[in-house]
């Protein structure tokens, strides 16, 4: 095997974010840059030599590509097999289950998560650990600062891999196996879910309505959905993993699954409707007539996971990230469990989920997952609440409105200011720390500002801190507003700004959220100077 030493030059902008590196397709496109980025992780990585490694992605643009130099460049850098998906596929909670199951050392993963795709759309590249979950700041830095010392990259030339055909071949002596990229990941959903129950449920006339949006769970849906549980054919729709993503934002909101929306909202509506995005770790549930947001489903699943034969000794723990309502915390405090708040990426979680001391989490951003991965699983919350369905025998929308019943409505929101100039962005959000200390006691409309702060986070596992991780503003009304700047977009800045009010009154569970929230988002606008400070009198997206 001739391994080919190649020279090059840094690149300035190859930090990793909370998820990977993601940039536009045309930015990964250039020379070297791909290359360079990989060598950064690979010459990260420790006990490289002979050791397992799991390569795979959401099958966006320019994903085949990428694979077939990861293959050559990990047989340069002495990896003794790599598993790598058919067709260079694996969805991200596949991807942690493959790793987790094979013992690899961890993994690359392609994808700008629920991006745009297509050769003018996102890319990019993370590597997850050897526990299966994304890599920690410590390692992401470390890449960072090889990145940019770089000399030269490792690769072996040669002709690319047959991805399409299972089986083995070598680069040298590096094995390269392809594998079935569903079906390790059916396996371990057969053992945390009643799929006897569920397939009993579509036999009793239950019809359901997945929207895969042309993104990499189509595959697994209907392998599970359709092949094990018996859902008519059909129910499973835009199922193909398309390059572009068939035109869709394969971001699963009721803005950009506006079809699914449409009908389970319309009169025909089937009982229960989801959806996953581009790399298939979020997830949006939808009830006949009712869209349940993240925050709630992440409380209702904490409150029947032991309905699931993998959650039937209970839970050790709930944990969300901080923009996420409070919802699930109310569900902790009565069953008497752990409960934790951290910033947000599903990384600070992974020590959580290795101590034991969480048994499920999730995001505000329809991230939900547990213990039996690393990373947030969109199909496999789809599963529990299909799970929670069979063995209650009510109709998703009866779930929901008895949980508010019996722990009150956390009325949520989330308004996106996309594509920002970063520098106003900045500056609003260092304006805004540097009045917290005078906010405490001043009254915007209807609110009293009772407490704020600049989110820090110190792990209880490992006592590390994290500062600046978003700005909360806790108002007497038992209302909260967040603020803070996105670390998943490509181009410009995202101010993300959260909004919530308690409402523990079941006569006011009805009420349209715009309304409820309408004194919050005057607040918060008022608090943030929004408007003044960035030009945008609306914002790009309200989900």
């Amino acid at each position: 095997m001739a391994i080919t030493r190649v020279p090059t030059t840094p690149f300035p902008d190859q930090r990793p974010g909370t998820s990977g590196l993601r940039k536009k397709v045309k930015v990964f496109q250039q020379p070297r840059y791909v290359e360079n980025f990989i060598q950064a992780i690979f010459d990260t990585v420790e006990g490289a030599e002979g050791s397992t490694l799991v390569i795979g992605g959401d099958g966006r643009f320019f994903n085949e590509a990428v694979v077939q130099v990861a293959l050559r460049m990990a047989a340069a850098n002495g990896f003794g097999r790599i598993l790598v998906g058919q067709k260079g596929l694996l969805s991200t909670p596949a991807a942690s289950c493959v790793i987790r199951k094979h013992k690899a050392i961890g993994g690359l993963v392609l994808s700008a998560s629920h991006n745009p795709g297509g050769p003018e759309g996102d890319f990019g590249i993370k590597f997850n650990m050897s526990h299966g979950g994304p890599a920690p700041e410590s390692f992401t830095e470390a890449v960072f600062k090889r990145a940019s010392a770089l000399t030269e990259y490792r690769i072996v030339e040669g002709a690319d891999i047959d991805l399409a055909r299972l089986g083995e071949t070598k680069i040298g002596s590096t094995i390269v196996q392809v594998i079935d990229p569903v079906a390790d990941y059916v396996e371990l959903m057969e053992r945390l879910i009643d799929f006897n129950a569920i397939s009993e449920l579509f036999r009793s006339g239950f019809r359901m309505r997945f929207d895969a949006l042309n993104a990499i769970t189509g595959p697994y849906a209907k392998a599970i959905l359709e092949g094990r549980l018996g859902a008519p054919a059909g129910t499973v729709v835009n199922g193909e993993p398309k390059p572009d993503f068939g035109g869709h934002h394969p971001d699963p909101n009721p803005v950009h699954a506006h079809d699914l929306m449409e009908l389970m909202m319309g009169p025909d509506a089937p009982d229960f409707g989801a959806a996953s995005d581009g790399d298939g770790d979020r997830n949006m549930i939808v009830a006949r007539g009712l869209f349940v947001t993240p925050s709630d489903s992440l409380a209702i699943l904490t409150s029947h996971a032991h309905l699931a034969p993998g959650y039937a000794q209970g839970l050790s723990g709930v944990a969300r990230s901080m923009p996420t309502s409070r919802a699930a915390d109310r569900v902790a405090k009565k069953l008497g469990i752990n409960f934790f708040e951290t910033p947000t990426g599903w990384k600070f979680f992974a020590n959580l989920l290795d101590a034991g001391l969480i048994t499920i989490c999730g995001e505000e951003s329809a991230g939900t997952g547990s213990n039996h991965i690393r990373e947030k699983d969109g199909l496999w919350a789809v599963l529990l609440w299909l799970n929670v369905l069979a063995v209650t025998k009510k109709p998703a929308d009866q779930i929901v409105r008895e949980h508010w019943a019996a722990y009150g409505r956390d009325y949520y929101t989330r308004h996106d200011y996309e594509e920002l100039e970063t520098a106003p962005a900045n500056t609003l959000m260092d304006a805004l720390r540097a009045k917290l200390a005078t906010l405490p006691g001043q009254r915007f409309g209807e609110l009293t500002v009772q407490d704020c702060d600049d989110f820090a986070y110190t792990d209880p596992v490992d006592q590390s801190v994290t500062p600046k991780q978003g700005i909360r503003i806790l108002f007497r009304e038992d209302a909260r507003a967040v603020f803070r700047l996105s670390g998943t977009g490509t181009s410009g800045a995202t101010l993300r700004v959260y909004l919530e009010r308690f409402e523990p009154n079941p006569d006011r569970h009805s009420l349209p959220t715009a309304e409820v929230l309408a004194p919050v988002v005057e607040a918060a606008n008022a608090i943030a100077e929004i408007a003044a400070r960035t030009g945008r009198s609306e914002p790009s997206v309200i989900t």
